[in-house]
């Protein structure tokens, strides 16, 4: 048995916490030594420290599969220590086709890479004009880093480059984009909030990151319990045992589910591990 489960929106809560359901949960997973694996868009730099923490968390899956780490054993919440045991870069001149594309609308441009998100400072600035829910935009702020280059510099110099996303305001800029997105080949695309698209190598998923974990540690993905509300879970839902939506989750989403739980807000994700291993 395993679990993994995408943070905002699924366990942790509206406000961006763990509840104390969810701390008896992973208590009760570390107990009965079973892993517990944060599956996220998140970069890996950006999943909560506490959770890292954790005694049931040793892997991480991040970049909405671009990569999977193993924590340090010592200190799990360093991320900079974590190794790296998967990855599925998007190459340097995918991201820049995308950013052609994307410097024609008003829009944010992140670049995740070597676990870390990147944004150009003006636009960091401006995050506020992108989304207005206070506790998604103070995680935004969180998990991004200003910096002070373009975004052609920035693809250029990173390591791995892991993903990019794009935070739109006008709705008519997020179909114009996603039609032109249509001819740059190689490329998946997906979406964790409505407000944004996200562009990953081709193939590069949730669950393509979910499955190869289990078959690294010798878990068949049947034995694999998913949880996730939107888009990009809808993959690891799909290929896993159990796939689990909790009920604020996108259509879309519930409809791939084999288990709608109650929603992040009402404890939904713990509860229903606490009634797997008690």
């Amino acid at each position: 048995m395993i679990f993994f489960s995408d943070m905002d929106g699924t366990f942790l809560t509206s406000t961006k916490r763990v509840s104390d359901m969810g701390w008896r949960a992973l208590d009760a997973l570390a107990a009965a030594g079973i892993e517990f694996v944060p599956c996220t868009g998140r970069p890996l730099s950006g999943i909560p420290a506490e959770v890292l923490a954790h005694p049931s968390v040793h892997y991480a899956v991040s970049a909405n599969g671009a990569v999977a780490a193993k924590l340090d054993a010592e200190n799990p919440q360093n991320t900079d220590l974590a190794t790296v045991i998967y990855s599925a870069p998007l190459s340097r001149e995918k991201a820049l086709a995308v950013h052609q594309i994307a410097r024609e609308y008003d829009v944010t441009f992140d670049l995740f890479a070597d676990g870390n998100c990147l944004l150009r400072r003006d636009l960091y600035n401006r995050l506020d004009e992108f989304m207005d829910d206070p506790f998604i935009l103070q995680s935004m702020r969180n998990t991004r880093t200003p910096v002070d280059e373009e975004p052609e510099q920035t693809i250029q110099r990173v390591d791995v480059l892991e993903r990019v996303a794009m935070y739109w305001k006008d709705p008519a800029d997020r179909d114009a984009i996603l039609a032109r997105l249509s001819s740059v080949d190689g490329i998946e695309i997906t979406r964790s909030y409505p407000q944004n698209i996200e562009v990953m190598e081709a193939d590069t998923s949730k669950g393509t990151a979910m499955t190869w974990l289990c078959g690294h540690l010798g878990i068949d993905p049947s034995k694999a319990t998913c949880f996730g509300d939107n888009h990009n879970d809808i993959s690891m839902l799909e290929l896993a045992g159990c796939g689990a939506a909790v009920c604020n989750a996108e259509r879309e989403v519930r409809d791939a589910a084999d288990v709608i739980l109650a929603s992040n807000d009402e404890d939904g994700v713990p509860a229903y591990i606490l009634s797997c291993v008690g």
